[in-house]
């Protein structure tokens, strides 16, 4: 299989990753069904591998001290993903050739799923393209277990440490300064409406995440 020439030039640790039939890199990631990669579903070792082990949710190689997580704006507001940490390198690629990321107005596919046990991501997640993707380095993190109803784990999120950088992309590019805002302006409605469900404290603590996630916006 040829790897796409329109795409961004592919780092070293991404090299020995296996191309799928359009000729994409298959992330480490990846559940494979009946021999073909599902780019839709997360293979639940991969999973456990990455948090025990400290291994790239990309490549699947070992991480160093920087920890890079790709993530939407709403991320950036309340400071956790439901994915393990990247290498930046991996991240950036991640941030600038998926299809989905890159493509505002793309929308996943649950059409023809495989019948298999999807586990939802943990946390509550937003169903949008956001259009913008975040790509958040820093060298701590925080692990909570997250139960759904009836005490039945659910899963796990990561709490994001302080940023050491902060990358915004758009389109497979930098994102400018207007398209991050108009991409977190969209997203705030829907985060404030699940703060206002639990009174006056937590809408305070959203109005105070969301300054600290302006503050991160590109000049």
């Amino acid at each position: 299989m040829t790897y796409r020439h329109e795409l961004p030039e592919l780092p070293d640790r991404m090299r020995f990753l296996p191309l799928d039939k359009r000729g994409y890199p298959v992330p480490w990631f990846v559940a494979w069904i009946n021999g073909e990669p599902d780019f839709r579903i997360v293979d639940p070792r991969k999973f456990a591998m990455a948090l025990k082990m400290r291994r790239c949710w990309v490549c699947g190689d070992r991480l160093g001290a920087y920890l890079a997580f790709v993530i939407g704006p709403m991320c950036a507001v309340n400071r956790v993903s439901s994915e393990p940490a990247s290498h930046r390198e991996c991240a950036v690629y991640s941030a600038t050739a998926c299809p989905f990321l890159t493509r505002p107005h793309m929308r996943r596919r649950d059409a023809g799923l495989p019948d298999v046990k999807i586990n939802p991501p943990a946390g509550i997640g937003l169903d949008r393209n956001p259009g913008v993707s975040l790509v958040w380095i820093t060298r701590r993190y925080r692990l909570q277990k997250v139960h759904a109803e009836e005490g039945v784990e659910k899963g796990w999120l990561v709490h994001l440490g302080e940023p050491r950088e902060v990358l915004w992309f758009c389109e497979g590019r930098k994102a400018t300064r207007g398209e991050v805002l108009d991409s977190i302006g969209s997203g705030v409605p829907l985060l404030r409406q699940l703060a206002e469900k639990d009174g006056p404290p937590a809408i305070e603590e959203f109005d105070r995440a969301l300054a600290g996630a302006l503050e991160l916006v590109p000049a």
